[in-house]
């Protein structure tokens, strides 16, 4: 490896292409402005050509607008997924309690509760070191991350409550794990990206579960893919949910909306 300092960003852009990291130049800024020393600049290169995500190296991604903590073995937020939070933002402006379901770092109900302002947040995962990371991206916003399967972490009296929940569940399917990027596959826990034969193990059960929570009006919303939309959205209009496919052509992210029926309605 080249000689690296914090003065030296060809080198580090140098070796960043070398190991095929498409962005060399934005990566080694983000590198070069971290690094206190060129010893700490020198490891967190090594780190990165070895394959570790730029989010675990830096210890943080950012997304919609927040740099969120993101430790090694949690699940790195996806841009795409800023779609999903601002769906919920456009469907619930006024959402006073807001549930992160499968939350993984916790930056879904960050975002959402920094533009919401003042809400009950709650998050959960049943991965420990997500809940951990999560805790420390939603102190905060005061709100709470427990541990535990789905809908079995919540407190119970949420239930008929929940103005926004966001569930980024899972949803590759089991046989396509193996031809994930590297970062994804080797670096990423397998229970926030193996959804099930078909993908949509985890969407269907949270779909099945969600009217009980969601408050009159409320709203689920779930990212997914544009092969498996269809057959969300039946999965959501079978909960008894009023259904629509939201789309962005420039995130390619498919997000599917289910609102609670108001009563009487």
């Amino acid at each position: 490896m080249p000689p690296l300092s914090p003065f030296s960003p060809d080198a580090v852009v140098t070796v960043l292409r070398a190991a095929g990291c498409v962005f060399a130049e934005d990566e080694a800024e983000l590198l070069l402005a971290a690094a206190r020393t060129p010893d700490e600049l020198a490891m967190m290169v090594d780190r990165r050509v070895a394959g570790l995500p730029l989010e675990h190296v830096l210890g943080w991604a950012h997304f919609h607008d927040l740099r969120i903590a993101v430790e090694p073995g949690v699940f790195v937020p996806r841009r795409r997924t800023e779609f999903l939070v601002d769906q919920a933002l456009a469907q619930a402006p006024d959402a006073a309690v807001v549930v992160d379901l499968c939350c993984g770092s916790g930056a879904v109900g960050a975002a959402l509760a920094a533009a919401l302002g003042r809400v009950e947040l709650h998050a959960a995962d049943i991965d420990l070191a997500a809940v951990r990371c999560a805790r420390r991206n939603v102190a905060p916003y005061s709100g709470q991350v427990h541990a535990g399967d789905l809908f079995e972490a919540l407190p119970d009296g949420l239930r008929g409550r929940v103005g926004i929940l966001a569930a980024n569940v899972p949803y590759v399917p089991s046989g396509e794990v193996g031809f994930l990027p590297a970062e994804a596959r080797e670096h990423e826990p397998l229970v926030a990206l193996d959804g099930g034969p078909d993908g949509l193990d985890v969407l269907r059960r949270v779909a099945g579960e969600a009217p009980d929570w969601l408050a009159p009006g409320g709203c689920l919303l779930v990212e997914t893919s544009e092969r498996q939309s269809p057959a969300a959205v039946d999965a959501f209009t079978r909960a008894g949910l009023t259904t629509r496919l939201a789309v962005s052509d420039e995130l390619y992210a498919h997000v599917v909306v289910g609102v609670r029926p108001e009563r009487g309605a």
